[in-house]
């Protein structure tokens, strides 16, 4: 993933025109692509239980307070994911999990076509319609940190290219009739494309 990451940044540097700057109050609005890929780690000591990766839609809202620093507020639709266990023959049930994440930015001053960012916060996770086994079921919710970086290259007039990697922390604990088996750790790594506009 790592490598993708450059060689999009090398491709864009050749064909983007000079980055724009955003200042105080500025608000840009993005649609992403996010390919959501777990951890799939846990400290259960009967089973190893995993959620599967997918490609999932996202926006998000970046607030700038000033030109280097900004709020950005991540949101998505419940997402459905099936449920494996090696140890139980494969899937075993289904959940949805609803990711808003809330990161505070610092945007470097642009480099070339790049304005890149790092940023740091923490992912609300809600689990919903989950479909387990008899007898079993997980926690509701979860709140986890969340760690990104990326850049912005623009497309001209107010629209960007977006490219953007977080690690998110995202854990539930799986229970048997009330008893705790242990934690459930999908912790993903989050990789987006998308486009942005500036207002």
């Amino acid at each position: 993933m790592k490598h993708v990451f450059g060689l999009v940044a090398l491709a864009l540097a050749a064909v983007a025109p000079a980055a724009y700057s955003q200042a105080a109050g500025d608000i840009v609005a993005r649609v992403r692509a996010i390919n959501l890929d777990p951890a799939d780690k846990d400290t259960i000591a009967i089973t190893d239980v995993t959620v599967n990766s997918k490609v999932i839609p996202e926006v998000d809202f970046t607030y700038y307070f000033s030109p280097n620093l900004a709020a950005e507020l991540v949101l998505t639709i419940p997402q459905k994911h099936d449920v494996r266990s090696t140890a139980h023959g494969g899937k075993i049930g289904t959940l949805k999990h609803l990711p808003p994440t809330l990161s505070a930015q610092y945007h470097f001053a642009k480099m070339g076509a790049f304005k890149p960012y790092l940023g740091a916060g923490l992912n609300f996770t809600f689990f919903s319609d989950v479909d387990l086994p008899a007898g079993f079921t997980i926690d509701k919710s979860s709140v986890g940190l969340a760690l990104g970086a990326g850049f912005d290259v623009a497309l001209g007039g107010a629209w960007s290219l977006n490219v953007d990697i977080k690690k998110v922390q995202i854990r539930t604990d799986l229970m048997l009739n009330g008893t705790s088996l242990g934690t459930i750790k999908v912790d993903p790594i989050l990789f987006g494309v998308g486009v942005g506009y500036k207002f």
